[in-house]
């Protein structure tokens, strides 16, 4: 294993604790909604993370003991119809504000490390993998923003892409 493998794989734990946390982050923001409709993202978002998660811990024993880099499919979220969004207004809006505010911030930072992820790894298969990684974290900054122009503006939950 050579030294860029090694900080490849320091690089990959790193990302592991972050969506670990912020699997942790969403389940217990899940937790301080009322809204159905919010904690179903939230709820999502947790699950999106552990997945990331769980994914790379496997491109991490793969790269550990084989080398290889391992097929990443990547995930979609589920959306909402049309009719769940309309007046489903938020009771707890302000503390909901500052947990999507974090929610973003989070979103972004995930999105730059895959991104050097990418930078970092000549494998086709691995830049494959960590641009899919960074482009689903970039879709949950979208919908996020998306949460967030839409509680401070409407008091109702709505997000999409």
């Amino acid at each position: 294993m050579t030294k860029r493998d090694l900080s490849l794989l320091d690089a990959i734990r790193i990302g592991m604790e972050a969506e670990k946390k912020a699997a942790a982050f969403y389940a217990d923001a899940a937790q301080q909604t009322g809204n159905p409709l919010g904690r179903r993202l939230l709820e999502q978002l947790a699950e999106f993370e552990r997945h990331h998660y769980r994914e790379l811990a496997a491109l991490e024993r793969s790269l550990r003991e084989q080398g290889t880099f391992i097929e990443y499919t990547g995930r979609t979220l589920e959306m909402p119809a049309p009719s769940e969004v309309e007046d489903v207004e938020e009771s707890n809006k302000m503390s909901l504000m500052g947990i999507i505010t974090k929610a973003i911030e989070t979103e972004r930072k995930a999105e730059k490390r895959y991104t050097d992820l990418v930078e970092q790894t000549t494998d086709p298969a691995g830049q494959s993998m960590f641009e899919r990684l960074a482009d689903e974290e970039h879709t949950h900054y979208l919908i996020l923003s998306k949460a967030y122009w839409s509680l401070n503006n409407q008091g109702v939950w709505n997000w999409s892409v």
